[in-house]
């Protein structure tokens, strides 16, 4: 079942997962014009680096009882320290933190049970009948794949076999290294530190997913599982001409630039490799079909709780979340509860470290932090 853990996690845009006991329709399908070897992004880095401070906390009220609520994006620049007083004194005086929303996935076998199972995950993970990337993509796709492969992944031939949407998470994975961009993970191991330092109890608002028979899940899985070209389509468009939103939007969120995270948009990917594991054949049988509104669900609930329980409690949720005219936020004014932004301005000033340093190491004073490579 780790292959099932590996898709729900690289392609659901409001899900994590994570394991106990060990993701609306697509929208159209990207262009297919082969992209030139020159099209691959490759960004003249302006990067943010040092301690950098993070955005505001959006205000979510109930009488005399507030939620605070810290956004996050999935892509951080490489080289940032983030130190945010403000999250630190919220999470200092909260009754909760609520995490942010996750799938657990439970598996009904023990662990020598889950070593059988590991031949037909591994053969899950592949194209069927020994077939390769050049035998399921179209032709136009294929060609804009095999650039990107060369620049990223080298002479590594392993790739070639992965289902499509597998091979989507790599490459996006590793254009986001090479860009010096790396996860989130910082973020949700900071606040849990200072909850655990605070002595202020963690919720986790998780949905459960449990797989009763899961020989039979990985049967369904590569009998009906998503091939995700379409995911994978939209993964190149995003590798070839949409880094630089990437890296500004990182940069954005680091400096507390919410502005500049309202303007650039998100990246269209996420929502496309999603529906191609919710649409799928077997995501019904698992209960993955309506995954997303499930998590959205738990995490309302839990928020619920939290308002009428807590004089003080402190969330975190994906930044597009926030931001979206129809997303968490809204659901929370729906409720009745009365919402505000945090002001223009980064709850913080960047400590001195902080600095817009170019790639050849030329430091750009803070100041300038609120320029974007653009290119």
């Amino acid at each position: 079942m780790f292959a099932l853990l590996l898709v729900c996690t690289c392609a659901t845009a409001r899900t994590t997962a994570s394991a106990a006991d060990t993701t609306s329709p697509a929208p159209t399908t990207t262009s297919d014009v082969p992209a030139p070897a020159s099209s691959v992004t490759i960004l003249q880095a302006i990067n943010v680096t040092g301690v950098v401070p993070g955005p505001g906390l959006w205000k979510v009220t109930h009488g005399d009882h507030v939620l605070w609520i810290l956004g996050v994006v999935p892509t951080l620049p490489a080289g940032i320290e983030w130190r945010s007083s403000q999250v630190a004194q919220t999470i200092a005086a909260s009754q909760a933190v609520l995490a942010s929303p996750g799938v657990e996935l439970k598996v009904d076998t023990n662990w020598f049970g889950k070593l059988f199972l590991l031949p037909s995950i591994y053969r899950a993970q592949r194209n069927p009948d020994g077939k390769t990337l050049q035998d399921v993509l179209p032709a136009p796709m294929y060609a804009r794949w095999e650039t990107a492969k060369q620049h990223y992944f080298g002479d590594d031939r392993g790739v070639e076999r992965y289902l499509p949407i597998l091979a989507a998470s790599r490459l996006m994975k590793e254009a986001q290294k090479a860009n010096n961009l790396r996860g989130d993970g910082e973020i949700t191991d900071r606040v849990a530190a200072l909850a655990q330092q605070h002595g202020v109890a963690v919720v986790k608002p998780e949905t459960t997913l449990e797989i009763r028979e899961p020989r039979q899940a990985v049967k369904a899985f590569a009998a009906s599982g998503p091939d995700g070209i379409a995911c994978l389509g939209l993964v190149l468009d995003a590798v070839e001409h949409e880094l630089p939103n990437f890296r500004a939007r990182a940069n954005a969120w680091a400096t507390g630039d919410i502005e500049t995270l309202r303007k650039v948009p998100e990246s269209a990917y996420r929502e496309t490799c999603q529906s191609a594991i919710t649409g799928a054949g077997f995501a019904k049988a698992l209960g993955i079909d309506n995954l997303p509104a499930r998590v959205e669900g738990a995490w309302l609930a839990a928020a619920d709780a939290a308002l009428a329980t807590n004089r003080q409690s402190f969330a975190v949720l994906p930044m597009h979340d926030l931001l979206d005219p129809h997303g968490y936020l809204a659901a929370l004014q729906a409720r009745g509860y009365t919402v505000e932004a945090p002001d223009a301005e980064p709850a913080d000033d960047p400590a001195p470290a902080s600095s817009m340093s170019p790639a050849d190491g030329a430091a750009i004073p803070a100041s300038a932090a609120s320029t974007h490579s653009r290119d």
